[in-house]
């Protein structure tokens, strides 16, 4: 079996359960030693007795298939604590080299009637979250390039969500903070280009359990892999993460159930000049009222469609 990623050393956030701990296997699948990082710490079993926490099953579960993982416990939303866990991933295996950004939760509510603490909350874990893990990464990736005199290797696999994508109108929060990280990730590649370092954003769809009441009315089959399932996402992160991707940089894919769709940039729709110094009233009611009046109603900046999107 080819090992694509045999030598390399991967963070995956929000890698105890669901898509990271998916996307955690395929990168030591694929030969990463991976740092799987959750939040929270051992509990629990039934019986009372103590038991491992969902970050150190899953590095167990990688260790027992053959490959090399640690847990990491730590919060990735707070600064501090993401530059533990970045440093955690140079003390174990010598460096970094890719980042999966997953960690998220999720507080779904209408905009007229969310709290400040929903709103404060869903923002701090995805967007900044994402934030903190890729400045320090960014930071070992920018040394080691001063030091090498050129380029490294380095890959930073984010997640957004269609919800930026199709405007969701119940999680103005979560399409605000997942429209900031395809922000954040075309700034970051641009910015880390000259470093050999790639950055790539991924929409996925997958019923975890985070997901589990958004996927509650799309059935399971009775038979084969669920199109839901995290394991049709983990083999682009996986691709993403290797030297054959080498050129991808910068871009959006959504992914699910066997199907990947590249999104295209946005692009100028019309253009408007004013025919004096500056617009007045009259010459925008005169352009925009007409050019608005042609468009499909309802029709807004969100990409409705992509939620159609399916294998054919």
């Amino acid at each position: 079996m080819s090992l694509p990623l045999q030598g390399l050393s991967a963070i995956v956030t929000g890698a105890g359960r669901g898509l990271g701990r998916a996307e955690a296997r395929e990168l030591a699948r694929l030969g990463a030693a991976v740092v799987v990082n959750d939040y929270g710490q051992p509990g629990r079993d039934g019986t009372g007795e103590a038991s491992a926490g969902p970050a150190e099953q899953v590095a167990a579960e990688i260790r027992e298939l053959g490959g090399r993982a640690v847990a990491h416990t730590g919060d990735v939303a707070d600064l501090r604590q993401a530059e533990e866990l970045v440093g955690l991933a140079v003390a174990e295996f010598g460096a970094l080299d890719v980042l999966v950004n997953n960690a998220g939760i999720l507080r779904d509510r209408m905009v007229f009637s969310m709290t400040e603490d929903e709103w404060d909350s869903v923002i701090r874990v995805h967007l900044k979250g994402h934030f903190n893990t890729t400045r320090f990464a960014a930071a070992h990736w920018r040394e080691r390039s001063k030091a090498a005199g050129g380029p490294v290797y380095g890959r930073i696999v984010n997640t957004s969500s269609e919800a930026f994508l199709a405007g969701s109108a119940g999680q103005p929060n979560y399409a605000a903070a997942k429209g900031g990280i395809v922000g954040l990730t075309t700034s970051t590649a641009l910015a880390l280009a000259k470093y050999g370092v790639t950055a790539n954003a991924i929409c996925p769809r997958a019923r975890t359990r985070m997901t589990e009441d958004v996927f509650a009315g799309f059935g399971r089959p009775d038979e084969g892999l669920d199109p839901l399932a995290p394991e049709h996402v983990a083999p682009l992160v996986g691709y993403l993460a290797s030297p054959a991707a080498a050129r991808i940089n910068g871009q959006l894919l959504v992914v699910h159930g066997g199907m990947i769709a590249a999104m295209e940039r946005p692009r100028v729709q019309a253009k408007f000049d004013s025919k004096q110094e500056t617009f007045t009233y009259d010459e925008l009611d005169a352009l925009l009222t007409p050019h608005y009046a042609r468009r499909p109603p309802g029709e807004t900046f969100a990409a409705a469609e992509v939620l159609g999107l399916k294998r054919a």
